[in-house]
């Protein structure tokens, strides 16, 4: 399994969506599975990949949340969490993304 961080070095979050999503993997017994953090540096390259904002969390190439549309440039993400929107999702919001892409 390949997993991903996708992020500009603009945004706030990205350090935090690791941690997170560490503890995540660590929850859903993947505590194994290395974490690769890519950088995105331009808007054209923001565009050509179709990143969805910052930071964005991929698994074998998908996004983890299928909610946004592509921003397609360098811009921060949004996450509906259970205490509101959050430039990051809860460590139960990863969670319960992962088993759904890990058991589907």
């Amino acid at each position: 399994m390949q997993v991903t961080v996708w992020y500009f070095d603009g945004c706030p979050n990205w350090r935090t969506a690791g941690q997170r999503l560490r503890q995540a993997l660590d929850e859903v017994g993947r505590g194994d599975v290395p974490i690769s953090f890519t950088p995105v540096h331009t808007d054209a390259e923001a565009a050509a990949i179709g990143f969805a904002g910052s930071p964005s969390f991929t698994i074998d190439g998908a996004d983890l949340f299928d909610t946004a549309a592509p921003a397609g440039t360098l811009a921060c993400r949004i996450y509906a969490t259970p205490g509101g929107l959050a430039g990051v999702p809860e460590v139960s919001d990863l969670v319960a993304a992962l088993t759904k892409k890990v058991t589907s």
